[in-house]
């Protein structure tokens, strides 16, 4: 599966923002939802909480949100016009 999405940088915390060896990474958390909203899209992107967070019942930082795509696998067959590929 692929989700194509945007986020909003303006409301990233910089002490949310980790720095590692190799650059710097903000922890995120992706939820696909079963319906679609008005625009299709059924991916929602939260910054990530610790679980002192969740158990404060800190409100989530909403960042974006995206739509998710399924792509077939090589062991999956396709069907198209009734066409085996």
């Amino acid at each position: 599966m692929i989700v194509n999405a945007s986020i909003n940088l303006s409301k990233v915390e910089k002490s949310k923002i980790i720095d590692g060896k190799k650059g710097k990474y903000l922890p995120l958390t992706i939820f696909i939802n079963d319906e679609v909203d008005q625009f299709g899209n059924n991916a929602s992107i939260i910054v990530s909480q610790t679980k002192e967070e969740r158990d404060a019942k800190t409100p989530r930082v909403y960042l974006g949100n995206g739509k998710s795509n399924t792509v077939a696998s090589n062991k999956e067959e396709s069907v198209i016009d009734g066409l085996d590929f």
